[in-house]
């Protein structure tokens, strides 16, 4: 909510090149599979996902958790600043604030980390995924329907094709020991927690569809009649093909391309509703990106400036200098 900086957006380009990237990914990893140990691979990938997931997690359980600190606690204010050069070209490379309250979020998600990285366990793993999944919702914005519906038809062929045409998507998935992926145990009622038998959904397809459900939220308040119509058609239409894939899974006793179902259920539910409604034209004419994003400062108009350089830059010193010193005089305004 407090950060300025805007989400990345993916455009139209982006969403036809991301089957292509992806592909490649994956094949990359399935080659690295073949070729290298297993074992050294997730040990490498084993401590790069702890220090991801520690972060993402603090980063996702620290709004919860500030509701439970007293109102007299000592929270002080941190600033972590590392920088290249020296004068008038040092350059910033990490800047990053923070406070007690973060340190303890902290302190948490590195216990869950320790239990993820010794044990593997799969309440550690799934803890690790949803956070990815929330920060990648978070992160990652769609522009407009159109885009979107490029996104996930190109996904929908890549998933079709690396589970059904080849065993690239399943090789990976059951070798890549890391939170990439949430796990459903299917022996829970007879092991318990020591649950060993997995059903496995990508975090891909929580984070695609995601992006695309967050663009008809969006969508849904530009419209201004406090519905949230489209947001909770694709909401249901998302655990109506999530079920169907774990229904069509049991039937076939094969891995099943979750994106197969989820991309139909995702883009025609909501396009039925634009459909009985007459506000097809109005879906795909939306550009999200023109929206101002509610608790993202941003500037909306630029001010008319005149006279000579030198005169500008002594005024704008004047003016940002004056604030500095009534600051200083009066902290309780702070």
């Amino acid at each position: 909510q407090n950060s300025s900086e805007m989400p990345e957006t993916i455009t139209s380009r982006d969403a036809a090149r991301f089957p292509i990237v992806a592909s490649c990914t994956l094949l990359g990893l399935y080659l690295f599979f073949k070729i290298f140990s297993q074992e050294y691979i997730n040990l490498l990938l084993s401590m790069y996902f702890f220090v991801l997931g520690i972060l993402a997690l603090s980063h996702t359980i620290s709004p919860t958790m500030n509701r439970f600190f007293p109102a007299n606690f000592p929270n002080k204010q941190y600033q972590l600043l590392f920088t290249q050069g020296s004068g008038e070209s040092k350059e910033e490379i990490v800047n990053y604030e923070f406070d007690t309250k973060d340190l303890v979020c902290l302190a948490l998600s590195s216990v869950v980390g320790v239990w993820y990285l010794l044990r593997k366990h799969w309440i550690a793993n799934n803890l690790f995924g949803l956070a990815f999944s929330l920060n990648g919702v978070e992160l990652l914005h769609l522009n407009n329907v159109s885009t979107g519906c490029i996104l996930l038809g190109g996904l929908f062929i890549y998933d079709v094709f690396w589970v059904f045409g080849t065993n690239v998507m399943v090789t990976v998935a059951k070798s890549f020991e890391a939170p990439i992926k949430l796990v459903f145990p299917q022996d829970l009622l007879e092991k318990g927690l020591e649950a060993d038998n997995f059903a496995m959904l990508g975090l891909g397809d929580i984070v695609i569809p995601g992006i695309f459900i967050a663009l008809l939220l969006r969508f849904d308040i530009s419209l201004k009649k406090n519905t949230h119509m489209y947001f909770y058609t694709s909401f249901v239409a998302y655990i109506f093909g999530l079920g169907l894939t774990i229904f069509i899974m049991h039937i076939f006793k094969h891995a099943q391309p979750a994106l197969l179902y989820l991309v139909p259920a995702c883009i025609g539910f909501p396009l039925l509703v634009a459909l009985a409604k007459g506000e097809v034209t109005e879906m795909f004419s939306y550009e999200s990106s023109a929206e101002i994003l509610p608790h993202t400062p941003r500037l909306t108009h630029f001010p008319t400036v005149s006279g000579s350089p030198a005169s500008l830059a002594d005024s704008m010193q004047q003016k940002l200098s004056c604030p500095r010193r009534r600051r200083q005089q009066s902290p309780s305004a702070m």
